[in-house]
């Protein structure tokens, strides 16, 4: 049974996930990018595969490790893909939104899907029926949110995230979840609408760490997914490392 390691570089936390065969059995966070990191992973896990999805400038000996002990890719424009691009400049498009779209193609194939992934930024992923990834948005994430407000205003206080708050707020912290959390929720329900208005076959996927507690906050019926850029990764590995 071949196991496929995957590592997420993301701006905030590096993260990894391995893969028994094809389904996802566990993940976890890295402390470093250091060889050593490394090569405790593939010494515990055994992978016979690798991906690796970065967005930051890592330490790229460890592209080299994973090249002598697995067959590995990375992730990049070049990387062949189960989707066509329609934008004007592929070479720009995030490691981490080409395995979004790759995941929505694998597991929504035939149908029009708007993937939502909450992070330091949230981004909108468009991949239609004839699975072609169109475009999408990006906006502030939550955390962002809450600490541009706190660092580019004199007396606005750091507010951290809370799920029971009041949408009409009583106090100044109150008053920060509601447009951060309230806002967010109100700018997806907007976004699923334009799209749902505009293409029939329509499917929306809500992925990231608090996919769970933003879902509950949306009209639409959607699908909540945490492990789905890890399975895009998986899916795009399966191509390239076959």
């Amino acid at each position: 049974m071949a196991t496929t390691l995957c590592l997420d570089f993301g701006n905030t936390r590096l993260k990894y996930a391995v893969f028994e065969a094809d389904a996802f059995s566990h993940e976890g966070l890295l402390e470093n990018d250091s060889i050593d990191t490394i090569k405790e992973l593939i010494a515990k896990y055994q992978p016979s595969k690798s991906i690796l999805s970065s967005v930051v400038n890592h330490n790229a000996a460890i592209e080299t490790l994973l090249q002598v002990e697995t067959n590995f890719h990375k992730l990049s424009h070049a990387t062949k893909l189960n989707f066509t691009t329609a934008v004007a400049k592929p070479e720009t498009i995030g490691a981490d939104r080409l395995a979004l779209a790759a995941a929505a193609a694998h597991f929504f194939p035939n149908k029009n899907n708007l993937v939502i992934a909450l992070g330091s930024c949230i981004t909108y992923n468009f991949i239609n029926q004839y699975h072609e990834l169109i475009g999408g948005a990006i906006s502030p994430g939550m955390e962002m949110r809450f600490r541009s407000m706190h660092e580019h205003t004199a007396l606005l206080p750091q507010a951290r995230p809370a799920w029971n708050f009041p949408v009409v707020a009583y106090d100044t912290v109150t008053n920060l979840q509601s447009g951060v959390i309230a806002g967010i929720g109100f700018e997806m329900d907007g976004f699923i609408d334009f799209y749902e208005q505009k293409y029939g076959n329509f499917n929306v996927v809500l992925t990231g760490g608090d996919a769970a507690h933003f879902a509950r906050r949306l009209k639409s019926r959607i699908f909540t997914d945490a492990h789905f850029l890890f399975k895009g990764l998986y899916a795009i590995s399966e191509i390239n490392n076959s």
